[in-house]
Formats: C-alpha cells, structure tokens, sequence
C-alpha cells in the first residue's frame, strides 16, 4: 500500500506543478488567492449540483454518456480548485484525507452511527427515531 501511496502522491505533486504551470503561463497566480480559489470552487461544486438537479435518485445513477461527461468535467473542475488551494496554502491533501478520516472515524462511531444519516450532535438524543436528517 505504502508503494502505491507514494505513486498517488507523485501523481499528484505532478497535476499540481501542470496547475502551477497553467497559472504562471497566464500570468494568473496573481489571482489565485486562497480566497478567490475557494469561491471558484463553490462555483464549480454548484455546477456539479446543477448536473443532478432535477434528477430522481434513480436517474442520478444511470446518467446518460453526456451527462456523465458533463459530471464528470464538473469533478475534474472541483478537484482542480481544491489542489489550487491546497498548493496556496502548502496543505498535502494525502495527509490532509487520510487526517479528516480518522477525525470522522471517532466523531462517527460504528457502534453508534451505523445504517443511520443522523448528524453526530443528534445520535445521544434519546426517543428519537427519524434518520433522515444529516
């Protein structure tokens, strides 16, 4: 596994350099605050949304090739943002990740959570029955 992560993040270190590229060769770095990055990606997130809006859960997953393709453009578009600014802020997303992991693991117990939607602040609520809140 370690081997594989180590590729991963080779991978990884190497999108983020093309980004970089992309930026400087446009002369846009000057543009790419933390700030603005994280607007963009909230605007690249509701993009996603809006390629499933309207869709019965049903439809959502069995896309049409072109909706797939919109989907998945819309993705490409979030991910890119979010290694923008992880490379502003000098954040590794592979720690980052596998941090935030552990962090839900303890704040959702299986013991606890399991086959429930409910947020962690609701689970000690005693006499309620309603998952369908998260």
């Amino acid at each position: 596994m370690g081997c594989g992560l180590e590729a991963g993040m080779e991978e990884l270190e190497k999108i983020k350099a093309q980004l970089q590229k992309f930026a400087d060769d446009r002369d846009w770095d000057q543009f790419h605050s933390p700030k603005n990055l994280s607007m963009a990606l909230s605007v690249e997130a509701s993009e996603l949304v809006e390629c499933f809006q309207w869709l019965t859960e049903e439809q959502s997953q069995n896309l049409s090739p072109e909706q797939l393709s919109a989907a998945i453009d819309e993705i490409a578009d979030v991910q890119i943002y979010l290694l923008r600014i992880a490379t502003k802020l000098n954040v590794n997303m592979l720690d980052a990740v596998n941090q935030k992991i552990k962090k839900n693991a303890l704040k959702y117990p299986v013991d606890k959570v399991k086959g429930s939607s409910k947020k962690y602040n609701q689970y000690d609520q005693a006499g309620e029955s309603d998952d369908s809140e998260s």
